[in-house]
């Protein structure tokens, strides 16, 4: 047990305790049935005050990568992060407050980006800019039509 704090005791054991006392076999598992849910949301899901995002997201990594699925895992994050920053999706007029709010949603994307993957999301960066989605996009899990053509499944 934990006496509330994320980081005491073994956080990996009760993490993936969680995960199975709600049925499930994985910490992806888990995480694709929300597939739109935040981090902090995955964490207070599975222990309001003794599971930390950075935790789910160290295993959702750990998991992508012994699958050898760390692009999927890639454009999960990307799910994830952007309704935090463009809650209404991609902006129908780029002025400056909707550039930064864009601004802000890849480069945290970039930051949560192992840095085998930092070039391509860096490339798919620019080709949004480049080629903006229509107004309101945003993607509803990793399998999203533009972000599997922007990222597709090749492993690095």
């Amino acid at each position: 047990m934990s006496d509330g704090h994320p980081f005491q005791g073994n956080w990996v054991t009760r993490l993936y305790e969680r995960v199975r006392e709600r049925g499930y076999d994985s910490l992806t598992a888990f995480a694709e049935a929300r597939p739109t849910a935040s981090l902090v949301a995955l964490a207070k899901e599975l222990g309001k005050d003794d599971v930390a995002g950075v935790q789910v997201l160290r295993g959702l990594l750990a998991e992508a990568e012994r699958r050898k699925q760390v692009t999927r895992f890639v454009r999960d994050i990307f799910t994830r992060l952007w309704p935090q920053s463009v809650p209404d999706g991609w902006p129908t007029v780029m002025d400056d407050n909707n550039r930064f709010k864009v601004a802000e949603a890849l480069g945290r994307w970039f930051a949560y980006t192992p840095e085998t993957h930092q070039e391509r999301v860096d490339r798919a960066s620019d080709a949004l800019f480049e080629t903006p989605p229509p107004p309101g996009w945003r993607p509803l899990g990793p399998d999203d039509e533009l972000l599997l053509a922007l990222l597709p499944d090749e492993e690095v």
